[in-house]
């Protein structure tokens, strides 16, 4: 149970950290300022995806639904830890 956990954790977080890049690149496409706030200060950045949502709409939603497969393979990975110790 741990190793698949681990494994859909890995795969989620990539494929966040690749689509959150994706969405920074968008911030400082559209200026600077964008995205040395996205980058910088929290929640900026879900200002940014708010404002200009035609051009965030992919990379957010593709970002979203990454999100579960992470969080079902923590979920995984801690139960299989436990499972394991208990």
């Amino acid at each position: 149970m741990g190793t698949l956990g681990t494994i859909l954790s890995i795969l989620g977080g990539i494929g966040m950290l690749i689509f959150g890049i994706q969405i920074l690149i968008l911030a400082f496409k559209k200026s600077l300022g964008w995205g040395l706030a996205s980058l910088l200060i929290p929640f900026v950045v879900l200002f940014f995806i708010a404002k200009n949502w035609e051009a965030c709409k992919t990379p957010f939603l593709r970002w979203a639904m990454c999100l579960p497969v992470y969080a079902i393979g923590a979920a995984l990975t801690f139960y299989g830890a436990f499972s394991a110790a208990g």
